[in-house]
């Protein structure tokens, strides 16, 4: 695995593209609350309290969502295109099998938002800290991970292509059966593997995370380091 991991290191790294959003002229929202499968347009949602709400197969396109409340939200099977959502705050909200394309999460505070088997195209997630975020089994593709603190995240059996962790900190991860391909690590702040070490290689590191990793890739083979 290293000597894969060193060899693809010789060739560039595939950037992740980021979205590219212009936000059209924007109506205030005013409605009493989410509705499953509602058809969310073109919609500015300001400091509003969706907690414990149901908007399972909702679709929020060209929307700018600001310091919204989401605990234990349900979103199952929602999609957000083309949209922003900033400071918004959460435990528990429920994002399973969803679509997130051409969005940014910027200065979010979430806690055990589940996002398996969901898929992320062109998402630039900035500042902020998500602490238990599930994406077991989903697909990141041209997504960052910026300025941001991301505890225990789990990847298992994730899918991860052109993807970027820059001045970020990445604590504890499981990557347990995950595929990675063009995968920058090396602007990581920081960064540790709780499991799945074995499934780096498709990754970039940086010499210095290679040492700090040298213990847990020594276990993994079996080596005693005494």
């Amino acid at each position: 695995m290293v000597g894969k991991a060193a060899g693809e290191a010789k060739r560039p790294v595939k950037g992740a593209r980021r979205p590219e959003l212009r936000l059209p002229p924007l109506e205030p929202y005013g409605g009493a609350g989410l509705e499953p499968d509602g058809d969310y347009d073109g919609l500015e949602f300001r400091d509003v309290d969706f907690a414990g709400q149901d908007g399972g197969g909702a679709r929020f396109m060209d929307c700018a969502l600001t310091g919204c409340a989401f605990d234990e939200t349900r979103l199952h099977h929602a999609r957000f295109l083309d949209s922003v959502l900033t400071g918004i705050r959460g435990v528990g909200t429920d994002l399973a099998e969803s679509t997130l394309r051409d969005v940014e999460l910027l200065d979010a505070r979430l806690g055990g938002v589940q996002l398996h088997g969901s898929v992320l195209e062109r998402v630039l997630v900035r500042g902020g800290k998500i602490d238990y975020l599930n994406l077991r089994k989903a697909r990141l593709k041209d997504v960052v991970f910026q300025g941001c603190v991301l505890v225990e995240p789990d990847f298992g059996g994730a899918r991860l292509e052109r993807v970027e962790f820059v001045d970020c900190v990445l604590k504890g991860a499981d990557l347990t059966g995950a595929s990675l391909t063009d995968v920058d690590l090396r602007g990581a702040a920081e960064f540790t593997i709780a499991r799945g070490v074995d499934r780096l290689a498709g990754a970039v590191i940086s010499a210095g995370q290679l040492i700090d990793l040298a213990p847990v890739l020594a276990a993994e083979m079996g080596v005693r380091v005494e």
